[in-house]
Protein backbone atom coordinates (compact mmCIF):
# COMPACT_ATOMS: atom_id res chain seq x y z
CA UNK A 1 0.00 0.00 0.00
CA UNK A 2 2.81 2.26 0.41
CA UNK A 3 3.04 2.73 -3.63
CA UNK A 4 -0.56 3.38 -3.42
CA UNK A 5 -0.05 6.02 -0.41
CA UNK A 6 3.03 7.70 -2.65
CA UNK A 7 0.83 7.89 -6.37
CA UNK A 8 -2.40 9.13 -4.58
CA UNK A 9 0.13 12.26 -3.20
CA UNK A 10 1.86 12.37 -7.00
CA UNK A 11 -1.61 12.49 -8.08
CA UNK A 12 -2.46 15.51 -5.72
CA UNK A 13 0.49 17.23 -6.17
CA UNK A 14 -0.01 16.88 -10.14
CA UNK A 15 -3.53 17.73 -10.01
CA UNK A 16 -2.71 20.75 -7.95
CA UNK A 17 0.15 21.66 -10.82
CA UNK A 18 -2.61 20.86 -13.19
CA UNK A 19 -0.88 18.50 -15.06
CA UNK A 20 -2.10 14.94 -16.04
CA UNK A 21 -0.49 12.09 -13.67
CA UNK A 22 1.59 9.59 -15.20
CA UNK A 23 -0.03 6.40 -15.51
CA UNK A 24 2.79 4.08 -16.14
CA UNK A 25 4.14 3.32 -12.79
CA UNK A 26 5.21 0.16 -11.53
CA UNK A 27 3.52 -1.35 -8.65
CA UNK A 28 1.46 -4.24 -7.36
CA UNK A 29 -1.00 -5.95 -10.05
CA UNK A 30 -3.73 -5.44 -6.95
CA UNK A 31 -2.85 -1.94 -6.70
CA UNK A 32 -3.10 -1.62 -10.24
CA UNK A 33 -6.55 -3.28 -10.55
CA UNK A 34 -7.97 -1.21 -7.64
CA UNK A 35 -6.14 2.12 -8.99
CA UNK A 36 -8.27 0.86 -12.47
CA UNK A 37 -11.83 0.16 -11.05
CA UNK A 38 -12.58 3.07 -8.63
CA UNK A 39 -14.46 5.31 -9.88
CA UNK A 40 -14.58 9.18 -8.88
CA UNK A 41 -17.45 11.01 -8.04
CA UNK A 42 -17.45 14.91 -8.85
CA UNK A 43 -20.49 15.44 -5.45
CA UNK A 44 -22.37 18.15 -6.34
CA UNK A 45 -19.78 18.40 -9.23
CA UNK A 46 -16.02 19.47 -7.88
CA UNK A 47 -18.01 21.45 -4.94
CA UNK A 48 -14.55 22.07 -2.88
CA UNK A 49 -13.67 24.57 -5.92
CA UNK A 50 -16.71 26.01 -7.21
CA UNK A 51 -20.57 26.55 -6.06
CA UNK A 52 -22.08 23.49 -5.40
CA UNK A 53 -24.98 22.35 -8.27
CA UNK A 54 -24.09 24.86 -10.73
CA UNK A 55 -22.56 24.51 -14.50
CA UNK A 56 -19.43 25.96 -13.24
CA UNK A 57 -19.56 23.13 -10.58
CA UNK A 58 -20.13 20.64 -12.96
CA UNK A 59 -17.59 21.98 -15.51
CA UNK A 60 -14.60 22.18 -12.96
CA UNK A 61 -15.57 18.29 -12.23
CA UNK A 62 -15.53 17.69 -15.92
CA UNK A 63 -11.98 19.62 -16.34
CA UNK A 64 -10.58 17.59 -13.64
CA UNK A 65 -11.36 14.47 -15.00
CA UNK A 66 -13.99 13.05 -12.54
CA UNK A 67 -15.80 9.92 -14.25
CA UNK A 68 -19.59 11.17 -13.42
CA UNK A 69 -20.35 14.18 -11.88
CA UNK A 70 -23.38 14.33 -9.23
CA UNK A 71 -26.08 16.45 -9.01
CA UNK A 72 -29.44 16.87 -6.98
CA UNK A 73 -32.88 17.06 -8.90
CA UNK A 74 -36.09 18.90 -7.90
CA UNK A 75 -39.06 20.45 -9.18
CA UNK A 76 -40.54 23.68 -9.09
CA UNK A 77 -43.62 24.92 -8.31
CA UNK A 78 -44.74 24.69 -12.42
CA UNK A 79 -43.38 21.21 -12.51
CA UNK A 80 -39.44 22.28 -13.99
CA UNK A 81 -36.70 20.03 -13.10
CA UNK A 82 -33.85 22.22 -11.41
CA UNK A 83 -30.53 21.44 -10.09
CA UNK A 84 -29.98 22.13 -6.02
CA UNK A 85 -29.52 20.46 -3.31
CA UNK A 86 -31.29 22.02 -0.22
CA UNK A 87 -35.58 21.87 -0.62
CA UNK A 88 -35.39 25.48 0.52
CA UNK A 89 -33.24 28.04 -1.78
CA UNK A 90 -31.57 29.83 1.46
CA UNK A 91 -28.75 28.18 1.90
CA UNK A 92 -27.43 28.37 -1.92
CA UNK A 93 -28.78 31.17 -2.72
CA UNK A 94 -29.42 34.99 -2.81
CA UNK A 95 -33.23 34.07 -2.23
CA UNK A 96 -35.46 32.51 0.35
CA UNK A 97 -38.85 29.93 0.04
CA UNK A 98 -38.74 26.47 -0.91
CA UNK A 99 -37.60 25.43 -4.12
CA UNK A 100 -41.24 23.67 -4.58
CA UNK A 101 -42.88 26.95 -3.98
CA UNK A 102 -40.66 29.18 -6.54
CA UNK A 103 -41.46 28.87 -10.45
CA UNK A 104 -39.06 28.59 -13.13
CA UNK A 105 -38.61 31.35 -13.42
CA UNK A 106 -38.26 32.95 -10.04
CA UNK A 107 -35.25 30.23 -9.67
CA UNK A 108 -33.13 31.42 -12.51
CA UNK A 109 -33.78 34.83 -10.92
CA UNK A 110 -31.31 33.94 -8.33
CA UNK A 111 -27.81 34.15 -7.53
CA UNK A 112 -26.54 30.93 -6.63
CA UNK A 113 -22.60 31.58 -7.22
CA UNK A 114 -22.21 34.61 -4.58
CA UNK A 115 -22.14 32.73 -1.49
CA UNK A 116 -19.10 30.84 -2.13
CA UNK A 117 -17.34 33.71 -3.71
CA UNK A 118 -17.52 36.74 -5.59
CA UNK A 119 -15.75 35.55 -8.65
CA UNK A 120 -19.05 33.16 -9.15
CA UNK A 121 -21.66 36.15 -9.00
CA UNK A 122 -24.57 35.56 -11.24
CA UNK A 123 -24.04 31.73 -11.70
CA UNK A 124 -27.64 30.23 -11.99
CA UNK A 125 -29.92 27.72 -10.33
CA UNK A 126 -29.19 25.21 -13.72
CA UNK A 127 -32.17 23.01 -15.15
CA UNK A 128 -31.55 19.24 -15.35
CA UNK A 129 -31.90 18.90 -19.39
CA UNK A 130 -29.16 22.20 -19.19
CA UNK A 131 -26.64 19.68 -17.10
CA UNK A 132 -27.72 16.73 -19.63
CA UNK A 133 -27.49 18.70 -22.99
CA UNK A 134 -24.05 20.20 -21.62
CA UNK A 135 -22.23 17.16 -20.30
CA UNK A 136 -23.80 13.50 -21.95
CA UNK A 137 -20.85 11.75 -23.84
CA UNK A 138 -18.61 13.79 -22.19
CA UNK A 139 -18.90 12.19 -18.24
CA UNK A 140 -21.11 10.20 -16.20
CA UNK A 141 -23.62 11.70 -14.66
CA UNK A 142 -25.07 10.64 -11.13
CA UNK A 143 -28.68 11.87 -10.81
CA UNK A 144 -29.89 12.03 -6.60
CA UNK A 145 -34.19 12.49 -6.88
CA UNK A 146 -33.86 14.36 -3.81
CA UNK A 147 -36.94 14.39 -1.58
CA UNK A 148 -39.18 12.61 -4.37
CA UNK A 149 -42.03 12.78 -1.50
CA UNK A 150 -42.28 16.23 -2.20
CA UNK A 151 -42.96 16.09 -5.85
CA UNK A 152 -44.93 13.75 -7.12
CA UNK A 153 -44.37 12.62 -10.55
CA UNK A 154 -40.72 13.53 -10.33
CA UNK A 155 -39.60 9.77 -11.46
CA UNK A 156 -41.60 10.30 -14.66
CA UNK A 157 -40.19 13.98 -15.38
CA UNK A 158 -36.66 12.65 -15.07
CA UNK A 159 -37.45 9.54 -17.37
CA UNK A 160 -38.88 11.53 -19.90
CA UNK A 161 -35.77 13.67 -20.01
CA UNK A 162 -33.72 10.74 -20.49
CA UNK A 163 -35.51 8.98 -22.91
CA UNK A 164 -36.00 12.20 -25.06
CA UNK A 165 -32.41 12.33 -25.20
CA UNK A 166 -31.59 8.35 -25.95
CA UNK A 167 -29.86 8.35 -22.15
CA UNK A 168 -31.91 5.06 -21.51
CA UNK A 169 -30.44 2.54 -23.35
CA UNK A 170 -27.85 0.00 -21.98
CA UNK A 171 -25.25 1.25 -23.86
CA UNK A 172 -25.15 4.23 -22.14
CA UNK A 173 -23.50 2.60 -18.78
CA UNK A 174 -23.11 6.38 -17.85
CA UNK A 175 -26.18 7.22 -16.19
CA UNK A 176 -27.06 6.32 -12.80
CA UNK A 177 -30.23 7.25 -10.52
CA UNK A 178 -30.22 7.11 -7.01
CA UNK A 179 -31.83 8.16 -3.79
CA UNK A 180 -32.49 8.45 -0.03
CA UNK A 181 -35.97 7.53 -0.92
CA UNK A 182 -35.98 3.65 -1.86
CA UNK A 183 -39.84 3.26 -3.29
CA UNK A 184 -38.73 6.05 -5.19
CA UNK A 185 -36.15 4.01 -6.74
CA UNK A 186 -38.85 0.96 -7.39
CA UNK A 187 -40.89 3.43 -8.90
CA UNK A 188 -37.68 4.59 -11.52
CA UNK A 189 -36.51 1.15 -11.99
CA UNK A 190 -39.83 0.27 -13.56
CA UNK A 191 -39.78 3.43 -15.62
CA UNK A 192 -36.17 2.82 -16.23
CA UNK A 193 -35.63 -0.58 -16.25
CA UNK A 194 -32.05 -0.54 -18.07
CA UNK A 195 -30.78 2.30 -16.23
CA UNK A 196 -28.88 1.68 -12.93
CA UNK A 197 -30.41 2.93 -9.97
CA UNK A 198 -28.92 2.99 -6.04
CA UNK A 199 -30.00 3.20 -2.71
CA UNK A 200 -28.35 5.99 -0.59
CA UNK A 201 -28.02 4.92 3.21
CA UNK A 202 -27.59 7.31 5.85
CA UNK A 203 -25.74 6.07 9.20
CA UNK A 204 -28.83 4.74 10.19
CA UNK A 205 -28.00 1.52 7.96
CA UNK A 206 -24.92 0.75 9.90
CA UNK A 207 -26.56 -2.68 10.68
CA UNK A 208 -27.96 -3.26 7.54
CA UNK A 209 -29.17 -6.88 7.28
CA UNK A 210 -28.18 -9.71 4.52
CA UNK A 211 -32.09 -9.55 3.75
CA UNK A 212 -32.26 -5.84 3.08
CA UNK A 213 -29.33 -5.93 0.76
CA UNK A 214 -30.65 -8.58 -0.94
CA UNK A 215 -34.28 -6.51 -1.08
CA UNK A 216 -32.22 -3.12 -2.09
CA UNK A 217 -30.52 -6.07 -5.07
CA UNK A 218 -34.20 -6.57 -6.23
CA UNK A 219 -34.02 -3.30 -7.55
CA UNK A 220 -30.92 -1.82 -6.86
CA UNK A 221 -27.48 -1.84 -8.40
CA UNK A 222 -25.53 0.34 -5.72
CA UNK A 223 -25.80 0.73 -2.32
CA UNK A 224 -23.88 3.61 -1.34
CA UNK A 225 -23.26 4.73 2.49
CA UNK A 226 -22.35 7.39 4.41
CA UNK A 227 -18.59 7.28 4.30
CA UNK A 228 -18.69 6.62 7.84
CA UNK A 229 -20.37 3.60 8.10
CA UNK A 230 -18.02 1.44 5.36
CA UNK A 231 -16.32 -1.53 6.94
CA UNK A 232 -14.24 -4.20 4.85
CA UNK A 233 -17.25 -6.69 5.97
CA UNK A 234 -20.51 -4.29 4.65
CA UNK A 235 -18.19 -3.96 1.34
CA UNK A 236 -18.17 -7.56 1.00
CA UNK A 237 -21.94 -8.11 1.81
CA UNK A 238 -22.66 -5.00 -0.77
CA UNK A 239 -20.48 -7.33 -3.02
CA UNK A 240 -21.82 -10.86 -2.43
CA UNK A 241 -25.35 -9.59 -3.21
CA UNK A 242 -24.77 -8.49 -6.48
CA UNK A 243 -24.12 -4.53 -5.97
CA UNK A 244 -21.59 -2.05 -6.32
CA UNK A 245 -20.45 0.57 -3.44
CA UNK A 246 -20.12 4.44 -4.18
CA UNK A 247 -19.62 6.27 -0.19
CA UNK A 248 -20.27 10.00 0.72
CA UNK A 249 -18.87 12.01 0.93
CA UNK A 250 -14.74 12.39 1.23
CA UNK A 251 -13.71 15.73 1.81
CA UNK A 252 -9.85 15.42 2.69
CA UNK A 253 -7.23 13.49 1.24
CA UNK A 254 -6.92 11.16 4.26
CA UNK A 255 -10.63 10.39 4.07
CA UNK A 256 -10.05 9.41 0.44
CA UNK A 257 -7.37 7.15 1.45
CA UNK A 258 -9.13 5.13 3.72
CA UNK A 259 -12.53 4.88 1.48
CA UNK A 260 -9.40 3.34 -1.30
CA UNK A 261 -8.16 0.83 1.11
CA UNK A 262 -11.70 -0.71 2.05
CA UNK A 263 -11.85 -1.87 -1.53
CA UNK A 264 -14.98 0.66 -2.24
CA UNK A 265 -16.56 0.53 -6.04
CA UNK A 266 -15.92 4.20 -6.37
CA UNK A 267 -15.87 7.38 -3.97
CA UNK A 268 -18.03 10.29 -3.83
CA UNK A 269 -15.55 13.24 -3.10
CA UNK A 270 -16.08 17.00 -3.37
CA UNK A 271 -12.26 17.11 -3.99
CA UNK A 272 -11.51 14.89 -7.57
CA UNK A 273 -7.81 15.38 -7.01
CA UNK A 274 -7.83 12.99 -4.62
CA UNK A 275 -9.45 10.12 -5.95
CA UNK A 276 -6.80 8.46 -8.53
CA UNK A 277 -8.03 8.52 -12.09
CA UNK A 278 -8.15 6.10 -14.19
CA UNK A 279 -9.04 7.54 -17.98
CA UNK A 280 -12.49 5.02 -18.36
CA UNK A 281 -14.08 6.68 -20.69
CA UNK A 282 -12.71 9.93 -23.87
CA UNK A 283 -12.70 13.15 -23.31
Amino acid sequence: MKHLFSLLALVGIGAAMGTQPALAMEGSETSRQQQQKMMNIAHRGASGHSPENTMAAFQKGFEMKADYIEMDVQMTKDGELVIIHDTTVDRTTDGTGNVGELTFEEMRQLDAGSWFHDNYAGEKVPSFVEVLDAFRGKTGILIEIKAPELYPGIEEKVAEALKERNMHQPNHQKIIIQSFNHESMKKSKELLPQVPHGVLAGRGWAKVTDEQLAEFASYADYFNPNMTIVTPELVDRVHKAGMMMFPYTSRTQEQADHLFQLNVDGIVTDFPEHVYYHPVHNH
